[in-house]
């Protein structure tokens, strides 16, 4: 299956300024598959060591951290020389070998004609342990769980995205494209962008193995909360984590930690929030109270939104049968659109909006999201239905004066005056949509 970050990879591989590569990204995500597809077509030889599988791989790495040694070493192990010319290490689900982590720095300084690609499923909380992390000494990329445009083309739609990218105006689609889009998009919200569950939904059509596959995949989070925190900490995260679909079924999203435990507090779970976060499980938007450059810096890091990595695991996670796939409008009402809410942020996290934030007034205005795009800022409202209410779009442009007012919604493309709607499944487009007014 395609992945938009191949040709990153390819960047990368060619770049002046290339350095050992992290590739993070939470579990199941697909690194491994895309790194070996990635070294199948670009490299003559593949070395590829997966920590987890094998612990004793660490014991390649000990002592000073010499390159010259490491890949002695590594040769023994193998029974084969290794040299640098077209040759990828892959050093895999390093999480579990710091070690190997901090030997990154050397390999950059001392030998980098080697091409190095270090992958782990929590690489994020590694990342923040003291000490362990080559600051200025890597390349960073984060792989995210398949968007919908990623899906589209394993579905054999390249044509159509290809044709949503190029497009040059806002107009309506054809009423049979539109359609055809969004019955594959209903479809998305209850598969997800996990590679493995679309993969085995396109070789056997069977919508129960996947909801097995999703649990699969949540049961094995869980177990990573065990097996990287401790014991109390484990029991917080899981506690935590279960409380989220919960959350985001409810009218007002902003997370609440009482809704976790009663009368729980911040310093009973910020720690948990942190982790999950770094760990690739969530996304956050927090509250602006102004869209103000940068918008960081307006942000009320108190007040914030919790949103599932996935919006099939979501489902998963609220045990939504397969019946309302086909139902006309079921999926984007269910949970008070809780699923439409959380597709869009993890369109825009995976499409490079890493920092997600939304704006409330002192009213009953809320705009879901608030997008910066080079030195501008637009806001963007999220409508699971029908509706044309645009009062907290309105109250935004009453306040602010934005160049540019943007809907998302199961309507077709739309442009009146200032205002554009962009249908749901055009999300991945939305950061172009300032060239197209």
């Amino acid at each position: 299956m395609k992945r938009q970050l191949y040709a990153k990879l390819i960047s990368w591989k060619t770049g002046k300024n290339r350095k050992p590569l992290l590739l993070q990204g939470a579990r199941q995500v697909g690194k491994t598959y895309l790194v070996k597809a990635f070294a199948e077509k670009a490299y003559l030889n593949l070395i590829y060591l997966n920590f987890e599988q094998i612990p004793d791989l660490k014991s390649l790495f000990e002592g000073a951290l010499n390159p010259e040694s490491i890949i002695h070493n590594i040769s023994l192990f193998l029974g084969k020389k290794i040299s640098a010319e077209n040759t990828l290490l892959f050093f895999d689900e390093i999480q579990t070998a710091p070690e190997v982590l901090t030997s990154l720095k050397y390999f950059y300084e001392l030998t980098p004609e080697y091409h190095i690609i270090a992958a782990g499923s929590l690489l994020g909380v590694s990342v923040g342990k003291k000490g362990s992390f080559p600051v200025g000494k890597v390349n960073l990329m984060t792989l995210y769980p398949m968007t919908f445009a990623e899906y589209l083309m394993a579905f054999g739609e390249e044509l159509i995205v290809n044709r949503l990218k190029e497009r040059n105006i806002i107009a309506p689609l054809p009423q049979i494209i539109h359609d055809k889009l969004l019955t594959h998009f209903k479809l998305y919200l209850f598969l997800g962008g996990m590679p493995e569950v679309l993969q085995s939904y396109l070789n056997n059509r069977d919508i129960r193995l996947v909801r097995t596959l999703q649990n699969e995949i949540l049961q094995a989070y869980k177990r990573d909360f065990s097996k990287y925190t401790t014991k109390l900490q484990a029991i917080k995260t899981a506690e935590l984590w279960d409380a989220i679909p919960r959350q985001l079924a409810k009218e007002n999203k902003k997370f609440k930690y009482n809704d976790v435990r009663k009368n729980a507090r911040a310093a009973n779970f910020e720690q948990t929030i942190t982790w999950l976060k770094q760990a690739g499980l969530i996304n956050l938007a927090f509250n602006i109270s102004k869209p103000s450059l940068p918008l960081s810096g307006y942000a009320d890091f108190l007040k914030f939104k919790v949103y599932m990595l996935d919006v099939g695991l979501l489902g998963a996670m609220l045990n939504i049968g397969s019946q309302i796939i086909i139902e006309p409008s079921a999926i984007f009402s269910e949970y008070k659109g809780a699923f439409i809410e959380n597709y869009v942020a993890q369109e825009l996290v995976a499409n490079g909006n890493t920092d997600l934030f939304y704006w409330t007034s002192k009213s009953d205005a809320e705009v879901d999201f608030i997008i910066e795009k080079n030195t501008a800022i637009y806001p963007l409202e999220v409508k699971s239905g029908l509706s044309r209410n645009l009062k907290s779009l309105r109250s935004y442009e009453g306040k602010y004066k934005p160049k540019l007012l943007i809907r998302t919604s199961p309507r077709n493309f739309i442009k009146s005056n200032n205002f554009i709607n962009i249908p749901l499944y055009a999300v991945f487009t939305i950061s172009d949509a300032e060239q197209l007014i």
